[in-house]
C-alpha cells in the first residue's frame, strides 16, 4: 500500500488496526445519516455495485444527499464506475474525509480503491484484517449529513457481512436491497441471501433483478437474454417487495466503464426508466420503514 492519507494510516500493516481505537472513542460519524441501504447479493458478478452506483446517482438526481460506502474490499469498482480513481483520502478533524464527486458535495464515496498504490493491486489479507478495516469505515469516515448512505457489499455472506451489519446495526440500517438475476443458479444464490437476512434481523427493502434482457440500441427492443422472471418470483416466494428489473443496456455500460454520469445522459434509456423506478420506490417505502 501507498501512504496516500494521513498519519492514521501509515503501512499497509499498521493502517486498518491504527483506527480502532478512535472507532470506539468517535461514534458520532453516522450522527447526520438519516438512512442507511445495504446492496447484498448471495452471488458476485450479479451487479451490486452497478446497482449501488445508480441508485446513489439516482437519489441525487432526486434532491438528496447520498454517500456511497464501498465494503467490497477486494474488488472495489466503485471509484472507476463513478470516474474517481486517483482520488486520495484525506484527514479531517473527525477522521477520513470522504472523497467528493461534485462541487456540491451532494455525492461522496469512501473505497479501499483509494489506498491502494495502484488500480490493479491486490488486496491479500486475511479475515480479522478486512474487518478491522470495515470498521474503521464505518466509524471513522466523516460523511456530515447525508440523506442517504448506500452499502456496496462483497457478494456471499461471509465474515466481512456479519462485520458490516453489526458495525452498522447501532445506527438502524434502513435496510437491504437484494440484486439477483433472472437464471435460476442466481435465483437459488440470493436465495441464501435472504435467509442471511432473516438471521441477522435485517429488513429486506425488496429484491432487484438485474441484467432482465438486452436492450437494442437501435430499436430499443428489449431481448431476453436469460430466463425471465426469477427474481419478481423469488420476491413472491419470499413474501418482499419486487422492486424492478434492470435490463442489460450498453449505454449504461459504457457509463460504467468511463465514469459518466449515466442517469444524468441517457434520460430515455429503458434502464434509465427502470432504475429511477427502483429509486422512487426506496423513497416512497422511507417513511414506511423507519423504525
Amino acid at each position: 500500500m501507498k501512504e496516500r492519507t494521513h498519519p492514521c494510516t501509515q503501512r499497509e500493516e499498521s493502517w486498518a488496526v491504527s483506527g480502532l481505537s478512535s472507532a470506539t472513542s468517535d461514534p458520532g460519524n453516522l450522527a447526520g445519516v438519516r438512512h442507511i441501504i445495504l446492496v447484498l447479493s448471495g452471488k458476485g458478478g450479479v451487479g451490486k455495485s452497478t446497482v449501488s452506483t445508480e441508485l446513489a446517482l439516482a437519489l441525487r438526481h432526486a434532491g438528496k444527499k447520498v454517500g456511497i460506502l464501498d465494503v467490497d474490499l477486494c474488488g472495489p469498482s466503485i471509484p472507476r464506475m463513478l470516474g474517481a480513481q486517483g482520488r486520495a483520502v484525506h484527514q479531517c478533524d473527525r477522521g477520513w474525509a470522504p472523497v467528493f464527486l461534485d462541487r456540491e458535495q451532494s455525492l461522496s464515496l469512501m473505497s479501499v480503491g483509494f489506498l491502494l498504490e495502484k488500480p490493479d493491486e491486490a488486496v491479500v489479507w486475511r479475515g480479522p484484517k478486512k474487518n478491522a478495516l470495515i470498521k474503521q469505515f464505518v466509524s471513522d469516515v466523516a460523511w456530515g449529513e447525508l440523506d442517504y448512505l448506500v452499502v456496496d457489499t462483497p457478494p456471499g455472506t461471509s465474515d466481512e457481512h456479519m462485520t458490516t451489519i453489526e458495525a452498522l446495526r447501532p445506527h438502524q440500517p434502513l435496510g437491504a436491497l437484494v440484486v439477483t438475476t433472472p437464471q435460476a443458479v442466481s435465483v437459488g444464490d440470493v436465495r441464501r441471501e435472504l435467509t442471511f437476512c432473516r438471521k441477522t434481523g435485517l429488513r429486506v427493502m425488496g429484491v432487484v433483478e438485474n441484467m432482465s434482457g438486452f436492450t437494442c440500441p437501435h430499436c430499443a427492443e428489449c431481448t431476453s437474454v436469460f430466463s425471465r422472471g426469477g427474481g419478481e418470483e423469488l420476491a413472491q416466494l419470499a413474501g418482499v417487495p419486487f422492486l424492478g428489473s434492470v435490463p442489460l443496456d450498453p449505454e449504461l455500460m459504457r457509463s460504467l466503464e468511463e465514469g459518466h454520469d449515466f442517469i444524468q445522459e441517457f434520460p430515455g434509456s429503458p434502464a434509465f426508466a427502470a432504475l429511477t423506478s427502483i429509486a422512487q420506490k426506496i423513497l416512497d417505502a422511507t417513511p414506511a420503514c423507519l423504525p
